[in-house]
């Protein structure tokens, strides 16, 4: 480093792709306990975009809020702010005597602010790229404790950040909440997005059997990845049906749901087609609504079949563990769409909300001065240039 300056994406408050400014910023000082980590790639997530909009209400009173996501009671997403949660990098400088060993290691960041001591629970969740900078600049700091080294040579950067845990974090949460176990009929919508696809493969490494719900043009790739049917979302009044007759007429066990609106109530109707055939209560995950935030239920349907409703944001540091350990082993298999340049930020968010055909799992954000050696051979390929 020959200044304490560094280029960064920098959000200066709620609103569109114009709130986000590249411009020089200071290098972040270490604080005790931290080591600086040189950011070598950054996976892009829906996340960013919602909390740049401010589309995280939770006031009944106020549906259409413009608020972040704020779950410790305190606004902690605050601005200027440098969003980014799934980091790859190299430690490049360290707080403390005892983590040197760690400078110079290449490694996957754990994005949560975990503010409990229970590695099991993780009720007020925060993160890296919210509660404080992120990995959408050149350095980044962060907690020893949340860098894991993977020296894993045949996985690049770009892929290494496409295993981020924000997706894959996300979809062990809502696994482990609905109790998925081996043989479990696993229903996943969004299956072409970075959750979705990391469900796949996840439940391929538990033994579950998942049925992906996307548009026909990615069934070649999504049954590569593990899914056991792909069926195409299509028009709604067919969906049961056309979910059924994929599993040949056997409940789904679990729906992991990151669509809501009008869906989670077909989705439901999946689960209890058979009662006297089910041996677990019909459980459904939810982590995302990009559908519609607001689903009409008849209450009666969740309390006469039973229906276990799990919402699910963040998971917990032994689960962070567990999928850092998958990924040194190999059994997760990094799922990269298309790099962008940090510059270059706006495009890959525009490109991100219009994405449609060809599109399967995650875009990531390569800094200018790592482009050469970690961006460029990923980057996207326009067809009609």
């Amino acid at each position: 480093m020959q200044n304490n300056t560094m280029k960064a994406m920098v959000l200066i408050g709620h609103g569109g792709i114009d709130k986000l400014i590249y411009k020089d910023v200071e290098i972040p000082t270490l604080k005790k306990g931290e080591v600086l980590i040189k950011v070598t790639a950054t996976a892009k997530n829906n996340t960013d975009r919602k909390a740049r909009e401010g589309l995280y209400p939770v006031d009944d009173n106020n549906k259409e809020e413009v608020t972040s996501f704020n779950m410790t009671g305190d606004n902690t997403f605050t601005f200027p702010r440098i969003q980014g949660a799934d980091i790859v990098g190299v430690v490049e400088k360290v707080a403390d005597d005892e983590n040197k060993s760690l400078i110079g290691q290449r490694g996957l960041v754990d994005f949560n602010i975990y503010l409990s001591q229970n590695p099991d629970l993780n009720l007020i969740p925060d993160y890296y790229g919210h509660g404080k900078d992120g990995g959408y600049a050149e350095y980044v700091a962060i907690p020893s404790e949340n860098f894991y080294a993977m020296p894993n040579k045949d996985i690049d950067d770009a892929q290494l950040a496409s295993l981020g845990m924000c997706s894959y974090q996300t979809g062990f949460r809502m696994l482990n909440a609905s109790r998925v176990k081996k043989g479990d009929k696993v229903l996943i919508s969004g299956a072409s997005g970075g959750v979705g696809t990391a469900l796949i493969q996840m439940c391929k490494v538990l033994g579950a059997i998942p049925y992906a719900l996307s548009s026909k043009d990615k069934e070649e790739e999504l049954l590569a990845l593990g899914a056991q049917k792909v069926i195409d979302r299509g028009e709604l009044s067919t969906l049961k049906q056309r979910i059924l007759e994929a599993t040949e007429g056997e409940n789904i066990d679990a729906v992991m749901d990151l669509v809501g609106g009008e869906y989670t109530n077909i989705f439901i109707d999946t689960m209890i087609v058979d009662m006297k055939k089910r041996d677990d209560y019909p459980r459904l995950s939810i982590a995302g609504a990009s559908s519609f935030n607001i689903t009409e239920i008849l209450w009666s349907k969740i309390y006469l079949y039973q229906v276990e409703i799990h919402g699910v944001s963040h998971g917990t540091k032994n689960e962070a563990k567990q999928l850092m350990q998958w990924i040194k082993e190999g059994k997760l298999k990094p799922i990269l769409h298309a790099t962008f340049k940090l510059s270059n930020l706006h495009e890959a968010e525009k490109y991100f909300v219009s994405r449609g055909k060809g599109y399967l799992g995650k875009i990531v954000i390569v800094p200018d001065s790592q482009w050469k050696k970690h961006g460029e051979k990923y980057s996207l390929k326009v067809e009609n240039e």
